[in-house]
């Protein structure tokens, strides 16, 4: 069960402190894509596409299985100020870098890669806007793009058994002011005392865990707090998943 403090602080945007910010996940957004979905956390927006190639990186050659991967952006005006594009300046910075991994290394947990045969599912994240929890929003998002894609193989032929063997989902918790919440907006993130970002498939196993001390150090029993809000956080995530896919795309 979530949290239901008797009393809590007021949170700019007057949610509870075990409240998501309001989600939604608008699937075939995009015509091209084998699979496309549109995910609205709060202000945080995001356009996950996922497309089906029929290669594998070298090291897979010959091996009969395949592989998930992401690249994850933002657009130069997803945040208060213009950003430059990395593509202009040359290179990837090392957040953008490390969060496509995640969202990778997220989507590979559950995904059975000898089911998928000698293809890849090439995951594209593009944050249109950014207000925290880019990194969450991407993950939730692409696993239901990803699962359009492998939709449409299965109904094609393409492949004889689904390689999905779980929902995968993501959510960030911290402590602001020194209280648990859930799923923080860029205002809670950026003046937080604590901020973890939770990775967990829908049968409630840990995929990753990312969590850092902004000032004070934390103890065990509040980590232990603020995963629970993230497991019963990701639950309604895994629900609203899969309301998305039942839905026409």
């Amino acid at each position: 069960m979530m949290m239901s403090p008797d009393t809590s602080p007021v949170r700019a945007s007057a949610r509870a402190l075990d409240e998501l910010r309001p989600l939604s996940i608008e699937t075939g957004y995009t015509r091209y894509a084998e699979g496309s979905v549109l995910i609205r956390a709060g202000g945080t927006h995001v356009l996950c596409n996922a497309s089906v190639l029929d290669k594998v990186p070298p090291f897979l050659k010959g091996r009969g299985q395949g592989w998930v991967t992401a690249e994850y952006g933002m657009l130069p005006r997803a945040t208060h100020t213009r950003g430059d594009r990395e593509a202009a300046r040359g290179k990837q910075s090392g957040r953008t870098q490390e969060i496509q991994r995640l969202i990778g290394r997220s989507l590979r947990a559950v995904f059975d890669l000898q089911a998928l045969g000698e293809r890849t599912l090439h995951l594209d994240c593009d944050v249109l806007q950014a207000d925290g929890g880019t990194r969450c929003a991407s993950i939730t998002g692409a696993w239901v793009a990803a699962a359009l894609a492998v939709r449409g193989l299965l109904d094609g032929g393409a492949i004889a058994a689904d390689p999905i063997r779980d929902s995968v989902a993501a959510v960030s918790v911290g402590l602001v002011g020194g209280v648990p919440m859930l799923d923080l907006d860029y205002g809670e993130d950026s003046g937080c005392d604590a901020d973890v970002n939770v990775v967990m498939t829908g049968a409630g196993g840990y995929v990753e865990v990312q969590g850092t001390a902004e000032g004070l150090a934390f103890e065990r029993a509040t980590l232990d707090r603020l995963l629970d809000l993230a497991r019963d956080g990701i639950a309604r995530l895994a629900s609203l998943q899969r309301e998305a896919l039942q839905r026409p795309a």
